[in-house]
């Protein structure tokens, strides 16, 4: 008896210090890095195809270099370039090298605009002759060289210039550049945010042409927004901002002959949009994008630049919108290779140089998710794709015939690819839910491993120090869909109690929330909370992506209908199981996932019981015309659908505990959004909780905020649900 006794007391300790072991996550470590993950370096491929440059920075000595490594050993070969004060080298924060790889562009004080945009002072490092010229004094915008790297364009105050850098002179191509007036070269607020770019303009071939965007935005509406700082008097920002059914900016096409600097436009009859220009091959030839303001017809055009003849080389509609894309490739002799949605699912094509035949090379109900590029040589295309299940993604090669396939990634989760310039080599980065990222380097030519670059074990082992439950994968039928859903339950789990549910989810459209891959900050939130005795869930309902078009457009002219019936029904099924309590339901989002949980919690006030919205659209009428028309046309033509699924109109309908939170310097979803929530709920004499981050933008961070905000939620959570 005495022995046995002893053993039971042995293993009491022992499970005591296993769980003593099993520390619970805390704010301070999500927020502090304690999960940061090793990444490899932003990494340029070198033209020979057989090494890479990496940009080495010491901020604290505030010293940067351009290394070069070969990629089938990983050693470091040479230090193409670094940083040195006394010789006149500046401390560098990004790089571009020209086409022949003997000059460097260095990006100095570089300062944030908005999303993509950046103002820096620049320079030209000449790799042969070691000399360092400044391509202006005062900041600029998006300098790129020539093909020939004998010359750089760029944009400085709303004008496009080109300095030769034999000669040093410099040629100002466009003069009527003004502030919240006229743009040349780049573009303005919406286009960055919604179409993803922000330099408009582009060298051909021969470095002997540039064509350009211009935008006349005096027609469009200025937005007002205060930023606070630490003055006496708030300071006004104000900028553009076409909100739906307003003006958007008059946008405009031109060739400039550089030699003469003559400046030729383009007629291309009036488009609503221009969201892409790309020079073909041949040095003549520009393709040039349009679209029309409901954006379901999507033109994609050749000018010949010596006679400014425009002649269509292909046209793509849909009943709800077109996807904006930067697949579009020109092979050699300028066949070139397109994506599309027009068979149900988003797959590779090949078209002929004038558009009139092509073949299709990839098919099946599965989607290709990233398209990497072609390798002329051996006439292969490589791309990502959701073959293997829509939560998976995995890396792939086909023939330009669409024959031959190959599966060039192995572990199921999350494969993403990094090519060599010639494609004989890719650096994989694969992740799953178990397995934080992992970079090995294989051979494109069959996916065979190479080497193993860099592994994230030391951040698995302490991971595993924590109180960690696993996230279960799983479907749920829902609305006569099966929709992709997963789940964390309580270390300790026990299916004879019943436990709290908060959901999370975003559900935008062609969006993915539940995803095979490794844990971000999000996750480790949910994790702490799990701890404390909730069930998280996240499930992608209609409207979301990788399931095919039709899947994905359903909500086309009622955003927040059935994105919002599926959440409603997702947590009545989730309620039924005998582990969760029923009388314990919430929802959480940020922007959209805002607009989300906002709805939720006022039509399903007979399910949910709490609500969390950061940064949430509360009437698409407030936000910007390309986002929202091309999935509501415009409030003019739609205004049921606009009004029917605006949370402003349901504030009288609230029950529950809502906690609503802004950022007050948000450019994007602006700050009226929540303040006119705001008021409506006043008016309807509903409690609610809400907080505004001052001078802070949709990303809502900076200093102690994100960790202030998580510090807010968790108590909202703990006390409320």
């Amino acid at each position: 008896m005495k022995k046995s006794f002893g053993i039971l007391v042995l293993l009491v300790i022992f499970w005591q210090i296993l769980s003593a072991q099993q520390k619970k996550i805390t704010l301070e470590d999500i927020w502090g890095g304690s999960f940061t993950t090793e990444g490899m370096e932003v990494l340029r491929s070198m033209k020979d195809g057989q090494h890479y440059t990496i940009l080495n920075i010491d901020r604290e000595a505030q010293v940067s270099s351009i290394d070069k490594y070969e990629y089938k050993t990983q050693e470091k070969v040479a230090t193409l370039l670094k940083s040195n004060a006394a010789s006149g080298i500046p401390f560098f924060t990004s790089y571009s090298f020209s086409a022949d790889e003997s000059k460097v562009l260095l990006a100095t004080e570089v300062e944030p605009i908005y999303r993509r945009s950046r103002l820096g002072i620049y320079f030209i490092y000449d790799l042969e002759n070691n000399t360092l010229l400044p391509i202006s004094d005062t900041k600029i915008q998006e300098p790129t060289l020539s093909p020939k790297g004998d010359q750089v364009a760029y944009v400085y105050m709303n004008n496009l210039y080109v300095l030769d850098l034999a000669t040093g002179s410099r040629k100002q191509i466009t003069s009527d550049g003004t502030t919240n007036a006229i743009i040349n070269g780049v573009t303005d607020w919406v286009y960055e945010e919604e179409f993803s770019f922000v330099r408009a303009f582009d060298w051909n071939s021969a470095g002997d042409k540039i064509a350009f965007l211009r935008f006349d935005e005096r027609e469009v509406p200025e937005f007002y927004m205060d930023v606070y700082g630490q003055g006496l008097y708030p300071s006004p920002q104000q900028f553009k901002y076409p909100k739906a059914g307003e003006a958007n900016a008059k946008v405009s096409l031109y060739i400039c002959d550089v030699p003469s600097g003559s400046v030729s436009e383009v007629s291309l009859g009036n488009p609503h949009y221009i969201p892409r220009i790309q020079w073909m091959n041949h040095p003549d030839h520009l393709s040039v994008q349009t679209l029309n303001r409901h954006q379901d017809k999507l033109v994609l055009h050749k000018v010949t630049a010596s006679t400014l003849q425009v002649s269509p080389l292909l046209e793509e509609t849909d009943a709800a919108y077109v996807d904006v894309t930067d697949n579009l490739t020109f092979l050699p002799d300028d066949r070139f290779i397109w994506t599309s949605e027009k068979d149900g699912y988003n797959h590779i094509y090949l078209y002929d140089s004038n558009g009139d035949s092509h073949r299709q090379l990839t098919s099946g109900p599965w989607e290709v998710t990233s398209y990497y590029g072609y390798d002329t040589r051996r006439r292969r295309i490589f791309y990502q794709s959701s073959e293997q299940g829509s939560i998976n993604r995995d890396v792939y090669s086909i023939s330009d015939k669409g024959k031959g396939k190959r599966r060039l990634s192995s572990g199921t989760g999350t494969n993403q690819a990094a090519f060599s310039s010639d494609f004989t080599y890719f650096i994989n980065t694969f992740s799953n839910v178990e397995t934080p990222p992992v970079y090995t380097l294989h051979e494109a030519s069959d996916g065979d491993l190479v080497k193993e670059l860099k592994h994230n074990r030391e951040l698995l082992s302490r991971v595993e120090g924590y109180e960690m439950a696993p996230k279960e994968f799983s479907t749920l039928p829902i609305n006569g869909n099966d929709l992709n859903m997963w789940m964390i339950k309580p270390v300790d789990f026990d299916p004879a109690k019943k436990y709290p549910l908060l959901m999370f989810q975003y559900s935008g459209p062609g969006s993915q929330q539940v995803a095979n891959r490794w844990h971000g900050a999000n996750d480790y939130w949910h994790q702490m909370l799990a701890s404390q005795g909730y069930i998280i869930a996240c499930v992608d309902g209609r409207g979301t992506g990788l399931k095919g078009r039709d899947f994905k457009k359903v909500t086309q002219l009622e955003l927040g209908k059935f994105e919002v019936e599926d959440q409603i029904a997702a947590a009545k099924a989730l309620s039924t199981r005998p582990y969760i309590d029923a009388e314990r339901t919430g929802i959480w989002g940020w922007s959209y996932g805002g607009f989300m949980s906002s709805n939720c919690i006022l039509k399903g006030n007979d399910v949910f019981e709490m609500a969390i919205a950061v940064a949430p659209v509360t009437s698409w009428r407030f936000y910007d015309t390309i986002y929202t028309e091309r999935y509501m046309q415009t409030p003019q033509e739609n205004a049921g659908g606009y009004d029917e699924n605006s949370p402003l109109n349901f504030a009288d309908q609230l029950q529950g505990d809502f906690l609503l939170v802004h950022g007050g310097a948000d450019d994007n979803v602006h700050v009226q959004n929540s303040m006119r929530m705001i008021e409506a709920l006043v008016q309807a004499n509903k409690p609610f909780d809400w907080a505004i981050y001052p001078d802070r933008n949709h990303g809502i961070y900076g200093g102690n905020t994100r960790l202030h905000l998580y510090n807010k939620m968790t108590q909202f959570v703990l006390n409320n649900l």
